[in-house]
């Protein structure tokens, strides 16, 4: 059991991880109104808006990215870590 879920959950935290980074990169050098973007901010804003309420603003750079990246590897770290233990 463990062997098919343990992919899984590394799939989808690496799903995460790479829209996060897509999202990062894209703002750099798409305009804010493509339909790409659009639809990536969506997703991606879903999970950084609650980390950006939290987080004071530091000289106007957003670290809710790689506050949202170590959230899922620690998670994902913890899922597998509880799925082996349970066997």
């Amino acid at each position: 059991m463990a062997n098919i879920i343990i992919p899984i959950l590394q799939t989808i935290s690496w799903i995460f991880v790479l829209a996060v980074i897509v999202d990062v990169l894209l703002s750099y050098f798409v305009p804010p109104y493509h339909p790409v973007r659009i639809n990536l901010d969506r997703f991606v804003n879903i999970f950084l808006n609650p980390i950006r309420k939290v987080m004071p603003k530091n000289l106007g750079i957003d670290f809710s990215p790689v506050v949202f990246i170590l959230l899922v590897q620690m998670i994902e770290y913890l899922l597998i870590s509880l799925v082996i233990a349970i066997g």
